[in-house]
């Protein structure tokens, strides 16, 4: 396939593994990403008790970014944690699988959507305190499946946290965004890479993701409750959204 071939969803996981090894430099050049995981990481941790060990997974967990991002917040937390990080794309996976991490952190290939038929090969098993997303859901056809089966895997109690882009309904972030990634990500990904269908797909998938109150209303259908949503300062104010979700205790 060419770069000039249009992405689509079922293509994602091949296209991230194709980017792998100049993905980590390619997102080093936008200065809030790794803070913005880190707050994602914060809202997680900060609704969990940190006086017990605490199981996480970080679905969508990429290069290992994401899983970082958690394991920083649970030192700050002052929390015990085993962190179990789930990715489709097999390049990503061995990216994070390079890098040093302590005992407890175990990463598996797969799908979102395969979280329900495959927890016991993956040690989820018993439920689990909590899950960050980041990046992920804009990318899952079946969302409203893999958010029932999120809920299912958690704990009574425990939490999820999902960070996506959404502009929809909103002309201004949806200009914002449009400018920003065809005046600056995509030709960086082609100063990186020499590619660039990975982030128009980005930039596609953004616009089209839900409307932030649709994908609210996913997680009540889906069984959470207490749904808060907030967004980032900064040009990404509007743009990219944290929301935290319970399952009932």
């Amino acid at each position: 396939m060419t770069d000039f071939a249009r992405l689509d969803v079922d293509d994602v996981p091949a296209a991230f593994t194709e980017a792998a090894s100049r993905y980590d430099r390619m997102v080093s050049l936008n200065p809030g990403y790794h803070r913005h995981l880190r707050s994602a990481a914060t809202a997680l941790l900060e609704t969990l008790d940190p006086h017990r060990p605490l199981r996480l997974v970080d679905l969508g967990c990429g290069s290992g970014a994401s899983t970082r991002a958690v394991l920083a917040a649970a030192r700050d937390a002052g929390a015990e944690v085993e962190v179990t990080g789930v990715d489709a794309s097999a390049g990503m996976l061995t990216q994070a699988e390079a890098k040093t991490w302590p005992p407890g952190v175990t990463f598996h290939q797969g799908l979102a959507q395969d979280l329900a038929g495959h927890r016991a090969e993956w040690d989820l098993d018993t439920p689990v305190d909590g899950v960050l997303a980041a990046y992920l859901f804009r990318n899952v056809a079946q969302r409203d499946a893999v958010l029932a089966d999120v809920h299912d895997l958690l704990s009574d109690g425990g939490t999820l946290v999902v960070q996506e882009y959404s502009v929809a309904g909103s002309p201004a972030a949806s200009a914002v965004w449009t400018l920003v990634s065809w005046a600056v990500v995509i030709p960086l990904s082609w100063i990186t890479s020499r590619q660039t269908r990975l982030y128009r797909y980005l930039w596609r998938s953004v616009m089209a993701f839900d409307p932030v109150q649709t994908f609210v209303d996913r997680l009540y259908a889906a069984g959470f409750v207490d749904v808060e949503v907030r967004t980032v300062p900064g040009w990404q104010q509007g743009i990219l959204h944290t929301f935290r979700a319970r399952k009932a205790a």
